[in-house]
């Protein structure tokens, strides 16, 4: 029996990122067959029991840092990463062990790093999946008027020392596209370049439909991400405006939370958007969020900057196209059941949204591609299958 070590220290909030979502389905599988250690903050333990989350070989190691709240984010994220060091100086690794860091953010890292060194037979398989952008691009891989310079050179910043880090010492590298590899041209050329492309639990979401039925369509559109710069969310409001002008009764359900909740929440307001724009915060796996993916005509999918993306896909196999912009990384995530505008494009995305809810045919014949895609090939049990082979 094989040990993982899975550092998920940076889970923070009640929220679910791109890479919380890897790491828990991925060890929810890998522990049918292997050992598995978590370690998190209270935060990130709480996340992984609505997650359900659980195995005879899963083990966490959770750590209390209730107390430190009071120093704020910033604070916060401080004291994790002198855990993280403490933990990677000081932790004792079983035989056979496998070092999985969930994020790049240093308290992930640096312990993976350390145990590394102190461990040289052990196999760190490090995750990197999205590179920052350019400080002075910002978010945005086409024309945007706010490209949140300031955030991305503190994301830059963040990436900086662990770039080296993974590059020199992991084992394998797990990346989410095909582009990313050239980050790690060395370690590809070797062949320790795994590409993870996203997935949803098609297993759960089955077993939804079969008991919920068919649900009446009474949302326009569902938007479900992070409200973070990279996803256009500000954008998105700003898309709807133009949408309702041509629809006036015109539904948005935005799933999700983030940095820019309160600035989407202003922004509807200002735009007297309320009665067509209806925020649900976060909503973890269940009926909740699936009635409402069920009840959606369209996906919106407004990124600016991604790197993959599975927030679409889990609402696309209810039958529903998307729309987004036509960013790179898109060729390979969704080549069907989807149309893209041109980055920045607000006019053209609102137009194509507009286009779709009135063409009812062309609509369902679009959500029935995109709903064959995902089932057939985003199954999260393939895939987890799959990068297990890679890794060992």
């Amino acid at each position: 029996m094989r040990n993982f070590y899975f550092f998920a220290l940076g889970a923070y909030g009640i929220g679910l990122s791109g890479s919380d979502r890897i790491f828990i389905e991925l060890a929810r599988r890998w522990a049918k067959r292997d050992r598995i250690f978590i370690f998190v903050s209270e935060d990130g333990y709480a996340m992984c029991q609505k997650q359900n989350l659980e195995n005879k070989n899963i083990h966490y190691k959770v750590y209390n840092l209730s107390h430190f709240t009071k120093l704020g984010f910033v604070g916060i994220y401080l004291v994790k990463i002198i855990l993280s060091i403490w933990i990677g100086l000081t932790f004792q690794l079983r035989n056979n062990a496998y070092i999985y860091n969930a994020s790049e953010f240093w308290m992930d890292s640096f312990p993976s790093f350390l145990l590394k060194l102190r461990y040289p037979k052990a196999s760190w398989v490090a995750t990197w999946y999205q590179t920052a952008p350019n400080p002075l691009k910002g978010f945005a891989e086409g024309k945007r008027s706010n490209v949140y310079r300031g955030r991305a050179l503190l994301y830059f910043l963040a990436q900086l020392p662990v770039r080296p880090l993974i590059t020199y010492f992991a084992t394998k590298i797990i990346v989410n596209n095909e582009s990313e590899r050239s980050v790690f041209k060395v370690s590809n050329k070797k062949g320790n370049v795994v590409v993870l492309k996203g997935a949803v639990d098609t297993t759960l979401i089955n077993q939804y439909k079969k008991t919920a039925g068919v649900k009446r369509k009474i949302y326009d559109a569902v938007f479900q991400g992070r409200f973070h710069p990279q996803k256009g969310v500000m954008e998105l409001v700003s898309i709807w405006e133009k949408v309702v002008r041509m629809l006036p009764t015109a539904k948005l359900v935005m799933i999700g939370d983030g940095p820019l909740m309160s600035d989407v929440k202003n922004y509807i307001a200002k735009k007297r958007l309320s009665k067509n724009i209806f925020l649900e915060g976060y909503v973890f796996d269940g009926d909740k969020k699936y009635d409402i993916f069920a009840k959606s005509k369209l996906v919106m999918h407004p990124s600016f900057y991604d790197s993959g993306g599975m927030a679409a896909a889990e609402a696309m196999v209810f039958g529903s196209p998307a729309v987004a912009f036509d960013l790179k990384a898109y060729e390979s995530y969704y080549p069907k059941g989807i149309r893209k505008v041109a980055i920045g494009d607000i006019s053209a995305f609102a137009k194509m949204v507009v286009d779709l809810l009135k063409s009812t045919k062309e609509r369902e014949k679009l959500g029935q591609e995109a709903q064959s895609m995902i089932e057939k090939g985003y199954s999260w049990d393939a895939r987890a299958n799959e990068i297990y082979k890679q890794i060992i």
